[in-house]
């Protein structure tokens, strides 16, 4: 795309990025197309959902309630898609459940969750980011300090509570290990090298209420030393809480004694929000959130020093309540000041040439509709952003779209910042349900969606055509195999008795893209959606007697209508 030009898609057109939102206490991933900013599809997470079947059949429902512990909602914050040598590979995509700690993988492949890691030690897993170059962990940023295990001890008692970093391993999304540390902490993001994780803090003061947490002019951005801390585990220097290591990076911790310390602590002014590594790895950029100022660490310098502070070499002034900072391929930031309602963009080596506070660094402010949260530029997480759009994500619309009562729509708005002497052009505005906060973008040519499913892909066994079967295994219990074509179902008509446990597996045997069914039954809270190709089961209690017209919640044909199978419920009198 260039400066100026045409930014719409036309009609049958494909866009060419996918933009991964987060849908926050939807406890979704929305997919949007860039630059068309349509809304494509939504990923259940945390959350069961009918028009997908998530929640409905057995694997789903599993993933729901024994990995994701039962809980029905979750917060998604931070979606952050999966890297290999410092690029996008498309395989997966992270994200964090803030409300019930938690993190979810979605397999790339087929835009689904896979797998739900409920995470010990931490309430509140704000952050989620990754160890690069090559995704080796999966880091957990716990913001809310509890005690550890928060099993009824010291309710009463906030010295004893702690928050943690954790490390999850990518494959396995086992918990390997977790850090305690002093404060909160908020976001993170990881250095390009693999050495170095960082992430925002606050609440240095470990207070409980707002006033307690706000004392201090100072907090902190804690930078991790990943190889450190896998030495400290490989030498049992850790407690084992709830099954998991956990070692102790707080200030006053003997593993932070001498000149390797596994966590150091960079003073900031105080809350410092969003932290993010610039593509070239050189910096990682903390923004002040209640101070005027970005703070720019030099990632080298870190393990260099005496005292981390002196790593910080820029500290210009940005505006109004800076929040989140994303880049393009230019050496640009783009920083987002909810304060202000704008977006500033600045030249983060001319930050580390200026003096202190200075407003030199800026080059171009924006306004946005109204007060941004986070932002995201195209593949600004990686060492090579595009440097062409760029999204802010908007807490509030205000009077942006027509009114639909008390409760709005969020404002996502799409610049074009791909020509620096014409500056940043906003071109669209999209309404997005509550609430959106953070997004990676990722070039269309990087990720391989299937068309169908693959057989090879799932542990149950595909029904074929003259396969179907019915089958009473005793007195109570009933296995169902069956399929799924464009108008009919393997058995038009099935009879079970009250009371039976039906086991029930229905494969869709189309082999067309896009030709989707689904098996619905009233009363019975049932809807297994089915890929071409898919194969889904579920078990159920027949504990209402009557007549049941499954039917498919697709419209896959002509004769929607007339795709049924006829579940016969005989009373037990």
């Amino acid at each position: 795309a260039s400066g100026g030009g045409d930014h719409s898609v036309a009609p049958g057109e494909h866009d060419e990025y996918y933009g991964f939102l987060s849908g926050g206490h939807t406890g979704e991933i929305r997919v949007v197309g860039l630059p068309s900013m349509r809304e494509l599809m939504r990923i259940p997470v945390f959350q069961a959902e009918s028009a997908r079947g998530f929640g409905h059949d057995a694997k789903t429902t599993e993933l729901l309630e024994e990995e994701g512990d039962g809980h029905v909602w979750g917060d998604t914050h931070h979606p952050r898609v999966s890297q290999t040598d410092n690029d996008y590979d498309g395989r997966w995509l992270f994200v964090n459940d803030k409300a019930n700690g938690r993190m979810a993988r979605v397999d790339l492949e087929y835009f689904e969750t896979d797998a739900i890691t409920n995470v010990p030690n931490c309430q509140g897993v704000h952050g989620a980011c990754m160890q690069l170059p090559d995704t080796q962990l999966v880091f957990g940023v716990g913001e809310f300090r509890v005690p550890m295990p928060n099993d009824g001890r010291d309710v009463d008692s906030p010295d004893e509570y702690g928050s943690v970093l954790t490390a999850i391993d990518p494959e396995t999304m086992d918990v390997e290990w977790q850090v305690e540390v002093d404060g909160n902490m908020d976001n993170g993001d990881g250095g390009k090298e693999g050495r170095w994780f960082f992430a925002t803090g606050y609440n240095s003061e470990e207070g409980v209420t707002e006033s307690e947490m706000a004392r201090s002019d100072r907090d902190y951005v804690k930078a991790f030393d990943i190889p450190a801390i896998w030495e400290a585990v490989e030498n049992g220097e850790y407690e084992e809480i709830s099954g998991v290591p956990v070692v102790d990076g707080t200030m006053d911790s003997s593993l932070n004694e001498g000149d390797r310390p596994i966590v150091r602590y960079v003073a900031t002014p105080k809350s410092p929000h969003g932290v993010s590594v610039t593509p070239d790895g050189n910096y990682a950029i903390a923004s002040g959130k209640l101070d005027p100022t970005c703070t720019v660490i030099d990632v080298e310098a870190i393990a260099e020093v005496d005292d981390p502070q002196e790593a910080i070499v820029g500290q210009p002034r940005v505006g109004m309540g800076p929040l989140h900072t994303a880049y393009d391929d230019r050496g640009h930031a783009y920083t987002t000041l909810f304060i202000d309602s704008q977006v500033v963009k600045w030249d983060y080596e001319a930050a580390v040439e200026a003096e202190a506070r200075s407003e030199g660094p800026i080059i171009e402010k924006h306004d946005v509709h109204y007060n941004p949260g986070h932002l995201i530029a195209s593949e600004s997480y990686t060492a090579s952003p595009q440097g062409d759009y760029l999204v802010s994500l908007n807490k509030l619309s205000k009077d942006r779209f027509l009114p639909v009562g008390p409760i709005h729509p969020e404002n996502d708005q799409m610049f074009y910042i791909g020509d620096d002497d014409a500056g940043m052009q906003l071109i669209k505005d999209k309404p997005s349900y509550p609430e959106p906060h953070d997004a990676s973008i990722v070039h269309k040519d990087k990720i391989e969606p299937a068309k169908t499913w693959d057989t090879d892909d799932y542990e149950l066994d595909f029904v074929p055509e003259g396969e179907e079967s019915f089958e009473r295994v005793d007195e109570n219990t009933v296995e169902i195999e069956m399929w799924a074509r464009r108008n009919e179902y393997a058995f038009p008509e099935v009879t079970v008795r009250e009371g039976d446990e039906v086991t029930l597996r229905i494969s869709n045997v189309e082999t067309t893209s896009d030709v989707i069914h689904s098996i619905a039954i009233p009363e019975y809270d049932i809807n297994l959606a089915l890929a071409p190709q898919d194969t889904r089961e579920v078990t159920f209690t027949a504990d209402e007697p009557g007549v049941f017209w499954a039917y498919c919640a697709y419209f896959c044909s002509a004769l929607h209508l007339e795709m049924r199978s006829r579940i016969l419920v005989e009373p037990q009198d």
